[in-house]
């Protein structure tokens, strides 16, 4: 009888060696492989599983060699071993490590189509209703209530309405929509169809970022198999949904950029209002939202808008994914109610800090997120804590640094990436990021002056104020926290100049 290995498909495993592993061991007849969605434990990748008497058997950081030792069912681990798993209340990711990402019979039997049959129950108002109910925020940058955006689109008036997923991942340190891209692809497609009831819409897109192409084969490979078993309608109207490419512009994941993009024109910011819910795609009512948020409103509607409500803060409901790296033991994606502290997930679930290393600085909320030094660990990991504090939680990436990165060049690379990235349409941004990029590189060969930190402060001031979008506003916050906190390593250049030490 063959013994069935579990091994995933994700890029990540892919990357740590998984289809080595399943090439060595594909001509063993003994051998049946089953490629699946990731766990998450990016710091056990290549890892394998089989079926054991209580649940599954993990092979962590597997090579060819083991394979005698898998069939055997020697030196296996069960999940409950895994603190890191076991710590963690999955919703949107309860399934990853066992999703045959392109089966749907695996799909339907783990009850994933349940929260879109519950909605075609649903009247648009009765859909709008419960995610009222549930609390539901956009789980990118403006974390906006999710039932005001669909409402505003369901009384909009018009021929044709859209909706479209925002799949351009592009912060530093994110991944789990590429994850739910390759993991569980029909999550998202019943996510967007419960939205297309919802406001009337007939079309829709997956704009996925140009560096990610397994996640757009999937998608494209799901939405075929939908197509084929007549799974890609609404109350019997066809549903059309199609994967559309972006081109590698980070200003492309702020929605009017996307959607300039989607029409084949260059990625840039409009003005607002007015919003996409209202003009959008082609000048019709659009809904656009990340990933995440689509795969969370699938739960919503499997679980019910109480039970989404119930987790987390009271302003921040449900549960939120974070995505761990840096100079971390245990790098992967953490789904945990919102209101822990930054400190708890990194101690643990992060494992704490590499060997040798001492925690620095930690950034969250991609490149124009800002850094919080070892002292302000303690904050909430919830949308109104972070907004206190003038920051922003984002798509939930938390990169760790450690005391051998050099901020001022840690700064300097920041608004270089800011300069680089901006789409151009405003002078805030446009110019503001060229300059402060000037200034830090001053200061960064040691020739900058007093002067210098005083001009980056009112520049900063004044992109936060005046840009166009949040690439803009927020360009300048990890260059000034970075300033705030570890300011003596920005004097010091100064100093060199002056000779004074």
């Amino acid at each position: 009888m063959a013994t069935r290995l579990y091994l995933s498909n994700d890029t990540s495993a892919r990357a740590a060696g998984a289809d080595q592993l399943a090439e060595a061991w594909s001509l063993d007849p003994e051998i049946q492989m089953t490629r699946t969605s990731s766990r998450g434990a990016l710091f056990l990748e290549p890892l394998v599983e089989r079926d054991g008497p209580n649940g599954r058997l993990l092979w962590p950081l597997a090579t060819p060699d083991d394979l005698a030792r898998i069939k055997a069912g020697l030196g296996g681990i069960e999940i409950s071993e895994v603190p890191f798993l076991t710590r963690q209340q999955r919703a949107v990711f309860a399934q990853f490590g066992m999703a045959e990402p392109l089966s749907l019979g695996n799909y339907r039997a783990t009850h994933g189509w349940r929260g879109i049959e519950r909605a075609a129950g649903l009247s648009p108002e009765g859909i709008i209703a419960e995610m009222k109910v549930s609390g539901l925020r956009g789980r990118g940058g403006a974390a906006f209530p999710v039932w005001q955006k669909w409402d505003i689109a369901r009384r909009t008036h018009a021929e044709c309405k859209y909706v479209v997923a925002n799949a351009d991942e592009g912060d530093a340190g994110t991944y789990c929509d590429r994850m739910i891209m390759e993991g569980e692809p029909f999550r998202l497609i019943a996510g967007m169809l419960i939205c297309a009831k919802a406001i009337g819409a007939d079309r829709g897109y997956i704009y996925c970022r140009w560096e990610y192409p397994a996640a757009a084969a999937t998608m494209q490979a799901a939405i075929d198999a939908c197509e084929r078993r007549g799974l890609l309608a609404l109350d019997g109207k066809p549903f059309q949904l199609e994967v559309f490419r972006g081109a590698g512009s980070y200003v492309c994941g702020e929605e009017t950029a996307l959607l300039s993009s989607l029409e084949g024109g260059r990625g840039m910011v409009k003005v607002r209002p007015p919003y996409p819910a209202v003009a959008g795609l082609y000048g019709k009512p659009t809904i656009v939202s990340n990933v995440l948020t689509f795969a969370t409103v699938t739960e919503i509607f499997s679980r019910g808008a109480a039970w989404h409500a119930s987790l987390g803060t009271a302003r921040s409901k449900g549960t939120v994914a974070l995505q761990l790296s840096g100079r971390i033991k245990q790098p992967g994606l953490v789904e945990i109610p919102f209101g822990a502290s930054l400190r708890e997930v990194i101690e643990q679930f992060g494992g704490g800090m590499a060997d040798g290393a001492q925690l620095k600085a930690v950034q969250v909320g991609g490149p124009l997120g800002s850094l919080f030094p070892a002292s302000q660990l303690d904050i909430k990991l919830c949308y109104d804590e972070f907004h206190e504090a003038g920051a922003v939680l984002g798509h939930g990436g938390i990169v760790v640094f450690d005391h051998e990165t050099d901020m001022v060049e840690l700064a300097r690379h920041y608004m270089t990436f800011t300069a680089d990235e901006s789409c151009g349409k405003c002078a805030p941004c446009r110019i503001g990021s060229m300059r402060g990029r000037e200034l830090l590189e001053r200061i960064d060969n040691g020739q900058g002056t007093a002067a210098d930190l005083a001009l980056i402060a009112d520049l900063g001031d004044t992109m936060k104020a005046t840009s166009l979008c949040a690439h803009g506003a927020r360009g300048p916050y990890p260059v000034l926290t970075a300033i705030e906190h570890f300011g003596d390593e920005f004097q010091q250049r100064l100093q060199a100049k002056s000779g004074h030490i």
